[in-house]
């Protein structure tokens, strides 16, 4: 592979073979992102949920309990 590129042009190596991976891979490329933005989305919004529940928890049983528990 390497002798393959070897006797070819710098911008067959560096835009041409990127431009066509980019092309045929693009969809793919677009989906495992747009999955990963997704997920790190939905993992935030689970983390404040919790977050905003373990507040309101702690919030209303205070009153019950002693304040020194912290």
């Amino acid at each position: 592979m390497r002798e393959i590129f070897a006797g070819l042009p710098w911008w067959v190596k560096w835009v041409a073979v990127p431009v066509i991976a980019i092309v045929v891979f693009g969809g793919l490329i677009a989906s495992v992102v747009g999955f990963v933005i997704g997920l790190l989305f939905k993992l935030l919004v689970f983390v404040a949920l919790v977050g905003g529940l373990v507040y309101l928890v702690r919030k209303f049983t205070a009153g019950s309990s002693s304040r020194g528990d912290w």
